[in-house]
């Protein structure tokens, strides 16, 4: 048996897999969209309750940068943002763990004749951005399935991957309700997804509230100011939704 040829393979992998101690962020929490079945019918579920295209002009509108922008998606996913927005920005960088999410999106993208969307396979703790700082980054629906500590890690390393006085859109499920009435706003959140989207609707929001790693207003507002970011605006919605624009500090 050949031990140094062994060690070395070991030591290679490991450098592959980054450390034994990091957040394994490639494992799926929750929904498992790492499956090619679920990345083919994400986007007709999805659209039963969501608009791509106004979602994105929304944070166009609200990022105000120019078409010489470079913007970063984080967790893009099928592409929601990255491609509707592409049309916007010289270059978006589109980053996902899941490989059959950015498959699908690839081809989306090839499919409406984009040429200026780059693809990623990493995540918030994984991805190395090897091109010049960015102008912004979008990340949504995303950060919450890191615990909070590796929340900061990872919003500490898209603030290092933004120019000074860069922008920071961020949209997920974040609570902000009363806690000590935390049951009866669960029932009402699930309730709200089954009336949208149907059974799937009761199951997946039942599956986040469980395995997932939502977090509190106050909470998720710290790490951002932690990260360094300053909190231009918050828009918190139903007790459940919020979406934070930040300017990285330093400018």
């Amino acid at each position: 048996m050949d031990i140094e040829f062994y060690r070395h393979y070991s030591n290679a992998l490991e450098a592959a897999q980054g450390p034994a101690w990091r957040y394994n962020e490639m494992k799926p929490r929750g929904f498992n969209y790492s499956s090619f079945i679920l990345a083919r019918v994400y986007d007709t579920y999805h659209q039963m309750f969501r608009d791509y295209r106004w979602e994105t002009e929304a944070i166009v509108t609200r990022l105000g940068l120019d078409a010489s922008a470079t913007v970063l998606d984080m967790g893009c996913g099928t592409g929601a943002f990255a491609i509707h927005a592409a049309p916007f920005y010289d270059t978006v960088h589109a980053v996902d763990v899941s490989k059959a999410m950015l498959g699908r999106a690839r081809r989306k993208a090839r499919k409406a004749g984009l040429t200026n969307v780059q693809f990623h396979h990493g995540g918030f703790l994984t991805y190395e951005h090897n091109a010049g700082p960015v102008d912004a980054v979008c990340t949504s629906v995303v950060l919450h399935h890191l615990p909070d500590f590796w929340k900061l890690v990872g919003l500490q390393r898209l603030a290092a991957m933004l120019k000074p006085g860069g922008r920071l859109y961020l949209f997920d499920v974040v609570f902000s309700f009363d806690i000590a009435q935390y049951e009866s706003c669960f029932e009402r959140f699930i309730r709200t997804m089954s009336v949208q989207i149907g059974p799937n609707g009761q199951a997946e929001s039942q599956t986040h509230l469980r395995d997932e790693y939502s977090t509190c207003d106050w909470i998720m507002e710290g790490l951002l100011e932690r990260a360094g970011f300053a909190i231009d605006s918050t828009d918190y919605r139903d007790g459940f939704l919020a979406a934070y624009l930040c300017t990285k500090k330093g400018a």
